[in-house]
């Protein structure tokens, strides 16, 4: 288990609590009072950091090397239903984009999703969860497929941003999210989207308009990234911390400005400390919100989005 910053106390706990097992181990010395007094100290700073996280240590732990990507909650939740489908049929696939059909809970589903590396190796290959052009091309023509036979679309979010390289541009960069973002809103199945890591920008947009839309508890969405967002307006990273307060970029955030529809809350720590209870926690707020969709009307469906996103950005003086 790799550590953040803010979390050494834990770490330091944990190195006690497991040197405390050895000795009881190796010795005749009974230590069970004194492991109990660690575990329960733990316990409680545990609580007392991840219940008072700070908007940077969110979107820290959003981050977190040991946290499940886009593939881990496919595979857990579709298992061997999965098939996996490649190319924009215009230019190439883009390994940072991944799309296929597979079912969960029996239903089938249109899963797309920016998928980031494990290592140096395989972050490359995957170019950090960054989509090109052809990625965001690649998620509509299986959105349209998926209109096609009447199978819903599910999205999962987690990408610093859409690729910001030359060639990108070169290809449409920009006209490539204005298309998705605008097919998405009048698609005529069911989108469930769901931020399982970063949702920065544009990159995110791009496979992010939906019927519901949720954050898991540890995670971001905005137009910026604190860093960024700190060397623009303070020529320096050393504000990002309160650059990120200010862009009110957490799920909490979201949710009271109303543009995501739920959090899906975490086990205590973040995703990558129970992944299993994580797994199954998303897909019960997918399925959810499948049997609260699959019944409306086609007119119905596309208005309700359409309405829900144009309410977006009101206010009363």
């Amino acid at each position: 288990m790799e550590y953040l910053d803010f979390e050494l106390p834990i770490k330091e706990l944990e190195d006690q609590l497991d040197k405390c097992e050895l000795i009881g181990q190796e010795s005749d010395v009974d230590v069970t009072n004194t492991c109990k007094q660690i575990e329960k100290k733990l316990e409680e700073t545990k609580r007392k950091i991840y219940k008072n996280l700070t908007a940077w240590q969110r979107v820290q732990l959003s981050r977190h090397p040991n946290r499940p990507y886009t593939l881990d909650y496919i595979n857990a939740l579709c298992g061997d239903t999965f098939l996996e489908l490649f190319g924009d049929r215009g230019f190439k696939d883009d390994k940072a984009m991944i799309g296929g059909l597979g079912k969960i809970d029996g239903q089938s589903f249109m899963l797309i999703g920016q998928q980031k590396g494990y290592n140096t190796k395989t972050r490359q290959y995957r170019n950090f969860g960054m989509a090109n052009p052809e990625g965001y091309r690649k998620a509509l023509r299986l959105m349209k497929m998926a209109e096609k036979f009447g199978i819903p679309v599910v999205t999962f979010i987690d990408t610093p941003g859409a690729y910001p390289g030359l060639e990108a541009e070169e290809r449409g960069q920009g006209e490539a999210i204005a298309r998705n973002i605008l097919e998405m809103t009048r698609l005529k199945v069911p989108i469930i989207v769901v931020i399982v890591g970063e949702g920065a920008s544009g990159g995110a947009l791009g496979i992010g308009v939906g019927d519901k839309v949720f954050m898991m508890e540890n995670t971001w969405y905005s137009v910026i990234s604190p860093e960024s967002c700190s060397s623009i307006l303070w020529k320096s990273w050393e504000y990002k911390e309160q650059a990120a307060e200010a862009l009110k970029l957490t799920s909490a955030d979201m949710k009271k400005q109303k543009i995501v529809d739920d959090i899906i809350p975490e086990p205590l720590g973040g995703a990558h400390y129970d992944r299993e209870t994580t797994f199954k926690t998303v897909g019960q707020y997918i399925t959810k919100a499948y049997n609260e969709l699959k019944d409306l009307s086609t007119p119905k469906l596309v208005a309700q989005r359409m309405d829900k996103y144009s309410k977006m950005g009101e206010f009363k003086e």
